[in-house]
């Protein structure tokens, strides 16, 4: 069974081929671009000629893409969007609107002069990965299941805080499933509120094969469990740094103990430090989190859990890892595989095992015991 895995974040999107025949070390990977950063690299091209833009497509992520839409307008040239692709920025048209971005209709798009540069925005390019693996020999013809990941905060009420909206829906999910794979979804599953999920597996629907999405930093911190070192320790506290969110999670025998997410961009060394002892101990609260423009934060079990005193008792995967690196909490720098920047398609892998139990024993063979349990490349 052959599975494509994309983790698609900030600055790069990761991608993962794994055949369950072979050695988990054996699969082919690549890490590219973002979506987001190409989409802001051809924006960037633009401004200088003051070429007007036409931003179709679905809502995806927004960072390096929004930043260089801002220059475009702030240089003086038209910004156009259709309402999805507008989305990608805001979910309040009026916002949107009020950026000085132009909110056309699907027939005005298509009525603007050639003049115009056009760029479908969308998180996940087939065509694209399908030609690159092509190039290389690689076939992906005979996919048994897509797995995509991407960061949703979701589509919050009008007036309603984005931050507290996402916190909340990372509650509920614990609540309902109180196991990582809870933030993975058949396509045909996803939640309403979720749009950028509800739109990355749009993206996917010429791909022939089962799709299933999932939010990147529960991906990661899946991923990075599955390192032996940290898989060893029967409790733990595990951080994943992404470039705009830092989320934690703690793990014991029972599930998941604990939660809290932050945005990368507001630590420092230190600060990510008390933090992280506060969730460790027991004090962090919701709403300290929240009034410190986190996201938020949740304790399900009354024992604190306590850092050793001769082994690392913090695991930590991300781009942004290095934070930590000086630390006195004596962290563990995960590496699944080898690879922490595959971090997020690992864990992808594990939650498709629980989200397709048909499929888990296969799935799960060569994640859970690697080593022995595959076929070199040259047999297959």
């Amino acid at each position: 069974m052959q599975i494509l895995s994309v983790d698609i974040g900030t600055g790069t999107q990761d991608l993962f081929l794994y055949d369950t025949r072979l050695d988990v070390e054996n699969g082919f990977k690549l890490v590219l671009p973002s979506p987001t950063m190409i989409v802001h690299r051809r924006i960037k091209a633009a401004t200088p000629h003051g070429t007007p833009i036409l931003l179709t497509g679905v809502t995806m992520g927004g960072g390096p893409s929004h930043w260089a839409v801002e220059d475009h307008l702030h240089a003086g040239h038209a910004v156009y969007a259709t309402p999805d692709a507008a989305r990608s920025f805001n979910d309040d048209l009026a916002e949107i609107r009020a950026m000085g971005i132009q909110v056309v209709s699907e027939d005005e798009a298509r009525r603007l002069p050639a003049s115009v540069l056009r760029l479908e925005l969308k998180d996940f390019d087939f065509t694209a990965i399908q030609g690159a693996f092509e190039h290389f020999g690689v076939s992906l013809q005979t996919l048994g299941l897509l797995t995509l990941a991407v960061f949703d905060h979701g589509a919050a009420p009008p007036q309603y805080s984005d931050r507290k909206f996402r916190f909340e829906y990372l509650a509920e999910r614990l609540q309902t499933e109180n196991r990582l794979s809870a933030f993975a979804y058949r396509a045909e599953h996803i939640p309403p509120s979720m749009t950028r999920l509800q739109a990355v597996a749009h993206s996917a629907r010429g791909v022939d094969t089962s799709v299933m999405v999932m939010d990147t930093a529960p991906a990661a911190v899946l991923g990075a469990t599955l390192d032996p070192r940290t898989r060893a320790r029967p409790r733990t506290l595990l951080a994943n740094l992404g470039n705009f969110h830092t989320l934690a999670f703690r793990l014991g025998p029972g599930g998941i103990e604990g939660v809290f997410e932050h945005h990368t961009g507001l630590m420092t060394p230190a600060k990510l430090e008390n933090l992280l002892r506060a969730f460790a101990d027991g004090s962090l609260t919701n709403e300290y989190v929240f009034e410190d423009k986190g996201h938020g934060a949740l304790i399900s079990h009354p024992e604190p859990y306590t850092f050793p005193n001769n082994d690392f008792g913090l695991t930590v995967t991300g781009p942004r890892r290095s934070l930590l690196h000086a630390s006195p909490l004596n962290p563990y720098f995960a590496v699944p595989f080898g690879d922490m920047m595959l971090a997020g398609c690992f864990g992808m892998l594990a939650a498709a095992g629980d989200v397709y139990p048909e499929w888990g024993e296969e799935i799960r063979a060569g994640l859970f015991h690697p080593g022995g349990v595959g076929r070199p490349p040259w047999e297959v």
